[in-house]
């Protein structure tokens, strides 16, 4: 991995948010890398239950200040950083005072998933692109994990497909197990086609739940990760028929040298 360029993209990461699957994997990845010589962009959002005071964020006024448009509103991107110094290891987040400010993640005290995560994913994954866009930064890797960070692979092959920076890069989505019941706003196709995404590349989404999210973005990557023991039943069937590289799950204990192999020889090969 030395001198790799990976871009990690999550929804959640330890020590910023509780440890599970996904944050737990979104922190020890590009751990991995950056103990391997690789150079490493780490990506989440700035939810309003991550301590600023505690874990140092602050924001970096050369990369904020930019409006993004979501389904016709413009919403301003605020960009934040922190260092996980024990680690070296900077982190970047996305943040807008409409979508990340209520003090929690994806779903209020009662676990009702908020009205707006459609927009929060569409503003995520735009606000992801520009900021390395900024940064002038190519990544060979853009590795996503968890629901929310599931349309930076769509957006990245259509509506930034003729960005020049990421014309190489190879897009990696883990696949981890079911992280919500319901749906999504049932508008939020057509809000994802106000950006002039083809419809047939997100008829999924006029069913806007987890596993139709997931297909999204496996369609639009390079290379998939089964990150979880168990996944469910359609993914693993969508997953059983694809035509590129998948690795099947391996615990977090014993991933690291199947995640470097993998990346060399399947996705960057």
């Amino acid at each position: 991995m030395t001198d790799k360029k990976v871009l990690f993209v999550s929804s959640e990461m330890v020590p910023y948010l509780p440890e599970n699957e996904v944050s737990s994997m979104a922190y020890e990845s590009p751990r991995m890398v950056n103990d391997r010589g690789g150079q490493i962009r780490i990506f989440m959002p700035r939810f309003g239950n991550i301590n600023e005071r505690r874990h140092q964020l602050h924001e970096v006024i050369r990369l904020s200040g930019m409006n993004l448009v979501v389904n016709d509103m413009d919403m301003p991107l605020i960009i934040k950083v922190a260092s996980i110094p024990k680690e070296r290891i900077q982190v970047y987040f996305i943040d807008n005072e409409e979508y990340f400010k209520r003090k929690a993640t994806f779903s209020d005290e009662e676990g009702n998933l908020f009205p707006d995560n459609d927009e929060r994913a569409i503003f995520f994954a735009k606000g992801i692109v520009e900021t390395v866009k900024k940064l002038n930064w190519s990544p060979d890797i853009i590795h996503v994990h968890g629901w929310m960070a599931s349309l930076v692979p769509l957006y990245l092959k259509k509506y930034y497909a003729d960005e020049p920076l990421f014309a190489e890069s190879k897009i990696v989505t883990s696949v981890y197990n079911k992280d919500f019941d319901g749906t999504l706003d049932k508008e939020m196709i057509n809000k994802v086609r106000f950006d002039g995404i083809p419809e047939e590349e997100i008829d999924v989404l006029e069913e806007p739940n987890y596993s139709n999210l997931l297909k999204v973005a496996i369609n639009n990557s390079d290379a998939v990760i089964v990150a979880s023991d168990g996944i469910p039943e359609d993914l693993n069937d969508h997953i059983s028929k694809l035509d590129k590289p998948v690795l099947p799950f391996i615990s977090i204990y014993e991933f690291e040298e199947a995640y470097a192999q993998f990346y060399d020889t399947k996705v960057l090969n």
